[in-house]
């Protein structure tokens, strides 16, 4: 199995930024696409932005895109997620997400490996 654990939410206010990080165990990182999702109080899950296992491959959910940028470094066993520009309704608990597949990316039932989630709130 693959351990995850996020890093680096809080509490900012609007148009501000967060880096995120996602730590993975283990030694086969880079057969992983890596992906970020948030659920928001009261709401589902939902797909936020998703990576190809060499840094190739990025997409990302039409609410974040151009505001947020999904890596990963390898050599770490890392991912990141770079919030700018942020909103209130970017309110939630962010959680990274690994799976072997290469499609369907955009799907929970995609990813079977989570982190714990780590909170991230946006003050208006």
């Amino acid at each position: 199995q693959v351990l995850l654990e996020e890093s680096g939410g809080g509490l900012v206010q609007t148009g501000g930024s967060l880096r995120l990080s996602c730590a993975a165990s283990g030694r086969t990182f880079t057969r992983y696409t890596m992906a970020w999702f948030r659920q928001a109080p009261g709401k589902e899950r939902e797909f936020v932005a998703t990576i190809g296992r060499s840094g190739g491959g990025t997409d990302y959910a039409d609410s974040v895109k151009g505001r947020f940028t999904i890596s990963r470094d390898n050599a770490k066993n890392t991912a990141y997620l770079q919030m700018n520009s942020l909103k209130p309704e970017d309110t939630g608990n962010y959680y990274c997400a690994a799976t072997m597949r290469s499609s369907t990316l955009r799907a929970r039932g995609s990813y079977n490996y989570w982190g714990q989630g780590t909170q991230v709130t946006i003050s208006s």
